[in-house]
């Protein structure tokens, strides 16, 4: 009985190694594997997005330049109108009338003016044969200078005239795209009053205007001073469009200026960009996403967005892996997003080996198995414009 007793206590002992695997209690874990890329220096094309509005090439108010009643009008509420395209007609009737009593008024100054040149003319002689006196030829003088004057009066009393029946067609100063009309037929209008009659608008080229941080300036005129950056130099800047539904505009346009002061209340600058608008897509006021050209960095270290997590004190870091698989945590400075990378300026350097995957497996002094996932990190996996720098480091601090 007791020998039995002892083969069943080694056959469960038996059992249970078995089910263990046979595999010795205690041992070291093998180290885990995390994904690294190598950096390398590369040229890397630097852009900003930014947030904006259109607005027109130019605005015309259309407003009346006499007192009358509007007798009809001659456009259609939304088109395209020519510049001196008729807009409005003012019942000219008054302003004929004028225009007819100014030509009267005015030949009878001549009528009187050639009276006044014959009677001078026909005393000059008489008055040098002592005929005429020297008082009566002066008269004769006086009179016909005050007759010359009065007709130089009658002649601009003409042309006012005729100005003033010329403003009683309303005509348009600039060609673009006339909106509604705030008055109608029969209405009285002033003249020089405040409210327009109309307004136009010219929609090609039309402009997008941008603001930026004096901060991201300051940041990118030390860069190009430093050479870090180079600059796209004497062409204008070109400058992309993204529209409200995501879509991207079709034609790019170009950098036209910035403002040359910041405004206080914002600490921004105002850019303002060009663009052609010849089917009519883009409206005044429509918000977009304008992605500016900011230059070239030759010699980029870019750090996949993924690989860049923050410390306690919110300080950005990256795991590197050394020769012999430690782990080591570097505190870097990531100054802006290129495509899915972070642009580092600090920190590292190429040739650093930097954990991609297997992040929550890895640990600092920790030792791993390092396994390449790809060559140096680079913008290609995205190549669309990479958001401002300053939304893009509210992003990061949310990792």
């Amino acid at each position: 009985m007791k020998t039995a007793s002892t083969l069943l206590v080694i056959c469960i002992a038996a059992a249970v190694a078995a089910c263990n695997g046979g595999a010795p209690q205690g041992g070291p874990p093998p180290a885990p594997e995390v994904g690294i890329i190598t950096l390398a220096a590369q040229s890397a094309e630097l852009v900003t997005e930014l947030p904006g509005r259109t607005s027109a090439y130019r605005i015309a108010e259309v407003r009346p330049q006499v007192d009358g009643i509007i007798r009809r009008r001659l456009f259609t509420e939304g088109a395209e109108v020519s510049a001196g395209q008729p807009l409005y007609e003012i019942d000219p009737a008054p302003y004929q009338a004028t225009l007819r009593r100014a030509e009267a008024t005015l030949a009878s100054a001549e009528a009187q003016l050639n009276a006044a040149r014959l009677l001078a003319e026909r005393y000059e002689p008489l008055q040098q044969r002592g005929v005429v006196s020297r008082q009566d030829y002066d008269n004769a003088l006086a009179g016909k200078l005050a007759s010359e004057a009065a007709v130089a009066a009658g002649r601009a009393a003409v042309e006012s005239a005729r100005i003033d029946l010329g403003y009683t067609q309303l005509r348009a100063p600039i060609s673009g795209r006339i909106g509604r009309s705030l008055a109608t037929e029969g209405a009285l209008v002033k003249k020089a009053q405040d409210a327009p009659l109309a307004t136009i608008a010219q929609l090609d080229p039309i402009y997008v205007d941008v603001t930026q941080s004096s901060a991201d300036l300051l940041r990118l005129r030390r860069d190009l001073d430093a050479g870090r950056l180079q600059g796209a130099g004497t062409r204008k800047a070109k400058v992309e469009l993204q529209l409200e539904d995501g879509s991207t505009y079709s034609s790019s346009g170009a950098l036209q200026f910035s403002e040359v002061t910041v405004d206080p209340g914002t600490g921004s600058v105002l850019l303002r960009a060009e663009f052609p608008n010849h089917d009519r897509t883009l409206l005044p006021g429509m918000f977009v996403r304008a992605r500016l050209e900011l230059g070239r960095n030759p010699q980029a270290l870019l750090v996949p967005q993924g690989a860049v997590a923050r410390n306690a004190r919110g300080e950005p870091t990256v795991l590197l892996v050394d020769a012999q698989g430690k782990v080591s945590e570097q505190v870097v400075e990531a100054t802006r997003p290129v495509g899915n990378s972070w642009l580092v300026t600090s920190g590292v350097a190429a040739g650093d080996r930097v954990i991609v995957e297997g992040l929550q497996k890895a640990r600092a002094g920790m030792t791993v198995k390092p396994v390449p996932v790809g060559g140096s990190a680079g913008p290609a996996a995205a190549p669309a414009a990479a958001p401002a720098p300053a939304a893009a480091a509210g992003a990061s601090r949310g990792r």
